[in-house]
């Protein structure tokens, strides 16, 4: 008993963190075609968005109020797309919630 063979170690010794990349960038689930799609997407959403800005003033405004929102809905919701599969945060929601939203 003296010796110490009664007490032995109870925690495990710490586990090393992963790194992680900069600010968590993967292309992981985001590959092939849909990534450029999705990039050329976005870019031609931004640039609907820019052009639609430029009008100064308008006969009957409502369809070019429309085509604002769409705009910059698609605008906001390619983004919000990049950012979910090209993070971590995929991993995070998990596949069946991505799936869902």
């Amino acid at each position: 008993m003296e010796n110490g063979a009664v007490y032995n170690e109870t925690t495990e010794p710490e586990a090393k963190v992963p790194r992680r990349r900069l600010l968590g960038c993967t292309l992981r689930h985001l590959w092939g075609w849909r990534l450029p799609f999705k990039v050329l997407q976005t870019i031609f959403s931004f640039v609907a968005v820019v052009c639609e800005e430029v009008v100064d003033d308008c006969i009957t405004c409502s369809g070019l109020y429309f085509f604002e929102f769409v705009s910059c809905s698609a605008f906001l919701l390619s983004l919000l797309i990049l950012y979910v599969y090209c993070t971590d945060f995929y991993e995070s929601l998990g596949e069946d919630k991505v799936k869902k939203l």
